[in-house]
């Protein structure tokens, strides 16, 4: 149910801040050099990637830059926007 509260019964996360275990999402969804071939074109990597740094902006006051991440996140979802060439292998 998408109206449900999400309850944790994980009392351990009751000690980081929102913007703390948002950061450790972000870290923990981040494409990592080591990754970018492989992810680069991953629709669901890629969205999910934008959407946690856009709940880190939002809870660091940066909602102009939040909503920017989240464009970028729908774009990918939609299809309205793709990965570019890599740069190293066009030349």
């Amino acid at each position: 149910m998408l109206n449900a509260p999400i309850q944790s019964s994980n009392s351990a996360l009751q000690q980081f801040s929102a913007e703390e275990l948002a950061q450790a999402l972000l870290e923990k969804l981040a494409i990592t050099d080591k990754d970018w071939h492989r992810l680069k074109a991953n629709r669901k990597a890629r969205a999910s990637e934008q959407t946690a740094a856009a709940l880190v902006l939002l809870l660091k006051n940066q909602p102009d830059e939040a909503l920017a991440r989240l464009q970028q996140a729908t774009g990918w979802l939609d299809r309205s926007i793709s990965a570019p060439p890599c740069e190293t292998h066009g030349k």
